[in-house]
């Protein structure tokens, strides 16, 4: 079942990701600016996310989260493949629009699956598998999409990805069954409003809310931007661009995840004392090696040092998603997944993006070079706050921790 559900997480972040290392191509066969790139690949993310997240959230918490899926990973996939009919930006920002649509309830659907079939002391685990599905989605979308562009042309990419997302979609619906409905009474059901209210009531989630918002500063600028940055610095061609950014990308990913995933877990059955310190403290150190990254000369140099930020963004996925999970509570996993993505796809993709075009055409028109390096600052000075803003949710978690240790009944 993981399997299967990470296969599905891999052809979502396949479609998500192929416009980045189709960026160059795409604009030049569409005579689009980086301003309109940054909006193409972060906007209807953002409008999505905001709009639809919560209530596909809602109903994958109450109703049947497989059917959500199902539906969700049909809606980007065929959105994907009918990107390759555009032939103006509004077409493209439309099909962007349907692929974000049905994204949006993907990993909550995905973690209501996981809650409601796996117990919670392998949990952590589970969830570092399926997050893999990111890290190796962006290493395909970035080695694959980047040859299929060279070669056959970036409209041929995004119709293979969309029919391969599809099938497997129709394989995941025979092989996860049916998910056990919850038991839980209806008289302790809160309206899913104020129980996000109250989710974010609790000072752990508030900041490791803050920290999503903040890291999607980091995030979505990096991956729009971090390939053309390279094929312009550095020489790159788009597939040699893709294939080193990519495969490092998924070795990270491998890691991060999974050990990420595993140190949580260790995390949890010591008392939820330090459920975000290790990613707060990777993201602090990143964002030195990613300030150096966009200026040295040597292409090779640059990519190494752009590896810690790549691991950063793998390992914290266990640790956050995990750790709003145990904030929420049994039947709200959704909803806590719906809410995390809400802050880290909501501003940042939206703005992100955008500053760093605005910032490189700015710089292009004042005849500036390295421009591009200049608005990727925008990472490393977000992944900084990212790190401070997660090293506070661990300290306010572990206090809630301990509270609520000490309120439970003690055995007589």
């Amino acid at each position: 079942m993981l399997f299967v559900l990470f296969l599905v997480g891999l052809f979502s972040q396949i479609d998500r990701m192929l416009p980045f290392i189709m960026a160059e191509s795409i604009k030049e066969d569409l005579s689009l600016s980086d301003t309109q790139v940054g909006l193409l690949t972060g906007l209807a993310f953002a409008l999505c996310y905001a709009l639809f997240s919560l209530p596909l959230a809602r109903a994958s918490d109450r109703g049947s989260p497989r059917f959500v899926l199902v539906a969700c990973a049909l809606v980007w996939s065929a959105m994907t493949a009918l990107g390759a009919f555009a032939e103006s930006f509004l077409f493209l920002a439309f099909t962007r629009f349907g692929v974000a649509l049905g994204e949006a309830g993907g990993s909550p659907a995905t973690h209501a699956i996981i809650s409601r079939k796996i117990r919670p002391q392998r949990r952590g685990l589970a969830i570092g598998i399926f997050s893999l599905s990111l890290p190796l989605g962006t290493m395909v979308a970035f080695a694959l999409g980047g040859a299929i562009t060279d070669t056959h042309g970036w409209r041929a990419a995004v119709v293979g990805a969309g029919a391969f997302g599809a099938a497997v979609t129709l394989l995941m619906l025979f092989v996860t069954g049916p998910t056990p409905p919850l038991k839980i009474p209806a008289s302790t059901r809160a309206p899913y409003l104020r129980s996000s209210l109250r989710l974010l009531s609790s000072a752990g989630f508030r900041w490791l809310f803050i920290g999503a918002i903040v890291g999607g500063f980091a995030a979505a600028p990096f991956y729009a931007f971090a390939a053309p940055f390279l094929i312009r610095t550095h020489g790159y061609s788009a597939s040699e661009a893709g294939l080193a950014f990519g495969l490092l990308q998924g070795l990270m990913g491998i890691m991060g995840t999974l050990v990420g995933g595993r140190m949580f877990d260790r995390a949890i059955r010591a008392g939820a004392k330090n459920l975000l310190g290790p990613p707060g403290v990777l993201f602090v150190g990143s964002s030195v090696t990613m300030t150096a990254a966009l200026f040295v000369p040597t292409g090779w140099v640059s990519i190494a040092l752009l590896v810690p930020t790549m691991l950063s963004f793998a390992f914290l996925l266990p640790w956050g998603f995990g750790s709003a999970h145990f904030l929420a509570g049994t039947g709200n996993e959704a909803m806590a997944t719906s809410l995390i993505m809400i802050g880290s796809g909501l501003l940042g993709p939206a703005f992100g993006p955008l500053i760093v075009g605005m910032v490189s055409d700015a710089a292009s028109s004042a005849q500036m070079s390295n421009g591009l390096g200049l608005g990727l600052l925008t990472v490393p000075i977000a992944s900084f706050l990212c790190g401070l803003a997660i090293l506070t949710a661990n300290r306010e978690i572990a206090g809630e921790a301990e509270a609520r240790r000490e309120l439970a009944p003690r055995p007589t």
